[in-house]
């Protein structure tokens, strides 16, 4: 009683193309295909950029302590 036949797998897919139909099951099939398409491009797309680092960025600045004012401000040293 705990295992299926071949007739009850047949009554189970009719029952689904009936629900279904073809065009809708070969539209699901499709739609799946282009997810995993999508998927795999991604994963490809991550291991591309993992493989090329961005530069390190400095920040240059006056280590002599003079106290000299930012050009960008506006004040003058006196």
């Amino acid at each position: 009683m705990g295992s299926l036949s071949i007739w009850h797998w047949i009554v189970v897919v009719a029952v689904i193309l009936l629900l279904f139909g073809r065009g809708k099951i070969s539209d699901l099939m499709g739609d799946v295909a282009q997810g995993i398409k999508a998927f795999k491009k991604g994963m490809r797309d991550d291991e591309n950029s993992a493989e090329k680092p961005e530069p390190v960025k400095t920040i240059h600045h006056n280590a002599d302590g003079s106290g000299a004012a930012r050009s960008d401000t506006g004040s003058k040293v006196i």
